[in-house]
């Protein structure tokens, strides 16, 4: 005979672990009458009434097979000893709770690398690229020797940044080549301010000659559809390049005080138109003398 036919029928097996989970139910008459050997008939007497109570038939082995398992702690869970491999089991099983904090966090992480991989690794890596191509624009765009050159120039000095591990410089001088081209591709008629309430010039006691006076006219640039724009204009007194949409070119006092005479004789300035500026030149062509040197406030 095989170990499969000494084995119980599983609706026994059943049964034991119910009078098992009974009999726990029932704790002072497991006391009582389990600690008493002489009274397990009682007990089993117990037994038989509950079940027939409940309308289910107990056979008297299936009982006593109950009551013998409850003294041998049968059916009962025993935790398995500590070991790597009950530890993994217990994360699994509480992986509600961790898990959505760790999914979260690897959620952050991948954006974190993806914005840090598009916004910093994938840019420096087309570097070179970017720079080239803003060269080439700036060269198209320019229709002097001297936008050409200034092109170059920033090429270069781009190039040994970049290779000098300056990024910061490289940047700056891409950036300097773009605003290179966009002031190529800028064309605009300059003209002298002449607006009721708003001045049409300024003077200046510069700092290192004090008993002299420095003479500007205020100009703003007006593009082919009357709109107004903004340029790079280098301020004298700080050496930085700012973009302005009004600035004041210097121009000697002759020039100042004709201008002023125009404005003042009705208001208004005859001929305001100060230089134009074309397509792919650097700088305005002036049909009024100056020195080009400029002031972005006053």
């Amino acid at each position: 005979m095989n170990d499969t036919a000494k084995k119980p029928p599983l609706d026994e097996v059943m049964l034991a672990m119910d009078v098992v989970d009974t009999l726990r139910r029932r704790q002072q008459l497991v006391a009582q009458e389990l600690d008493e050997e002489g009274r397990a008939g009682d007990l089993l007497e117990r037994l038989r009434k509950i079940y027939a109570g409940q309308g289910i038939e107990v056979p008297d082995h299936v009982l006593a097979e109950g009551v013998a398992a409850l003294k041998e702690d049968r059916f009962v869970y025993k935790p398995p000893a500590p070991s790597l491999a009950s530890k993994l089991a217990r994360l699994y099983v509480r992986r509600g709770r961790w898990g959505k904090g760790v999914a979260g966090a690897v959620v952050a992480l991948l954006v974190a690398w993806g914005a840090y991989h598009f916004l910093v690794v994938a840019p420096q890596a087309n570097f070179p690229g970017q720079l080239e191509a803003a060269h080439r624009s700036a060269i198209a765009a320019a229709t002097t020797d001297a936008g050409r050159r200034l092109a170059d120039e920033q090429l270069a000095a781009a190039k040994a940044a970049l290779s000098g591990g300056d990024k910061k410089a490289a940047q700056a001088a891409l950036d300097a080549m773009k605003q290179l081209q966009s002031t190529l591709d800028q064309a605009y008629t300059l003209q002298i301010v002449s607006r009721p309430g708003e001045r049409s010039g300024v003077w200046r006691i510069p700092d290192a000659n004090r008993s002299a006076k420095n003479y500007y006219i205020i100009v703003e640039p007006v593009g082919a559809d009357g709109r107004i724009l903004e340029v790079p204009v280098v301020n004298e007194e700080t050496g930085k390049t700012e973009r302005v949409s009004k600035w004041a070119l210097r121009v000697e006092e002759k020039v100042f005080q004709r201008i002023a005479a125009d404005k003042q004789d009705d208001g208004i300035i005859q001929d305001r138109v100060f230089g134009t500026k074309q397509r792919g030149q650097l700088k305005p062509d002036y049909r009024i003398q100056t020195t080009g040197a400029a002031l972005t406030q006053w």
